[in-house]
């Protein structure tokens, strides 16, 4: 039987620990800082953009995954004996997939031992199917059974999230049909999700503490009458409502797995700080 790891890349933000245990490889994101080159959670924490991002003059920018990065990761874990099955954020949100897609072919005669999944989400609903690839690997599955676990997970996985303004979406192009919403009462906190792919405005709330409560609903709704249900809170520099959110979905809800976790600083770039959801795998 073939050893299998898992890739995927930083936007997911699983847990160390759960990395560690299943021996899941991340390929860290870009951010452009003025002349910084900056690996998404290598060179730069959470907590390090957040502080850096309040009195900072040259907001950053954001680069998929390098060709040679996905390369070396893949060529790297070939060389230990390992077939691969890389698991991306959507392609309707980052050219990582195409990164990894020429970064196989740069492999020559190994390249058929890397398989690539477009996860159409990122956060903890790509690192839900991540996991959920690397638990039956952990059970014995075959690469070609990973993956197709994998893509059922990706059917049952969703994220919900409420952002204190537009702003930074907007500017890094990745609104989506959210851009309706731009121009609305500044004070309204839009509510947004993942839907095929791209983020899409669902509705807009007029405090931040209704929009968190529309979230819960949201995924009480998509959750409904499946089993398990596994619930990660995910947030940019708002930690307390984060965690009171898992703290009342984990208590509405039947749910089998909670994790408490964030975004990385690439994704905060691009939601802005103040952002906080619920991401989800149900019945499977």
């Amino acid at each position: 039987m073939s050893k299998i790891a898992l890739v995927t890349d930083s936007t997911a933000w699983i847990p160390k620990d759960l990395t560690d245990k299943y021996n899941i490889t991340v390929a860290p994101q870009v951010l452009i800082w003025g002349e910084q080159t900056l690996s998404d959670g290598v060179d730069i924490t959470p907590q390090e953009f957040y502080a850096r991002i309040k009195t900072a003059k040259v907001m950053p920018t954001t680069s998929q995954v390098s060709i040679v990065t996905m390369q070396s990761i893949f060529s790297g874990l070939l060389d230990k004996g390992f077939d691969v099955l890389g698991v991306f954020v959507s392609s309707k949100l980052s050219g990582t997939i195409q990164s990894a897609l020429q970064g196989r072919e740069m492999l020559g005669k190994g390249a058929d031992k890397v398989h690539i999944m477009d996860s159409n989400s990122t956060a903890m609903a790509m690192g839900f199917q991540v996991l959920a690839a690397a638990r039956a690997v952990a059970d014995g599955a075959s690469l070609a059974e990973a993956k197709a676990v994998a893509e059922k997970a990706r059917d049952h996985t969703g994220v919900y999230f409420a952002v204190e303004t537009l702003e930074f979406l907007h500017r890094g192009g990745r609104i989506g049909g959210a851009a309706r919403l731009i121009g609305t009462a500044l004070n309204m906190k839009p509510v947004l999700a993942l839907v095929d792919g791209r983020v899409e405005a669902i509705e807009r709330i007029r405090t931040k503490s209704k929009a968190l409560d529309r979230v819960l609903e949201l995924v009480t709704e998509k959750t409904k009458g499946q089993s398990p249900i596994h619930i990660a809170s995910l947030h940019a520099n708002a930690p307390d409502e984060a965690r009171a959110l898992l703290d009342r979905t984990t208590k509405a809800l039947n749910v089998t797995e909670s994790i408490f976790t964030e975004v990385s600083p690439v994704v905060g770039n691009h939601a802005g700080p103040g952002t906080v959801g619920l991401a989800y795998l149900a019945g499977m």
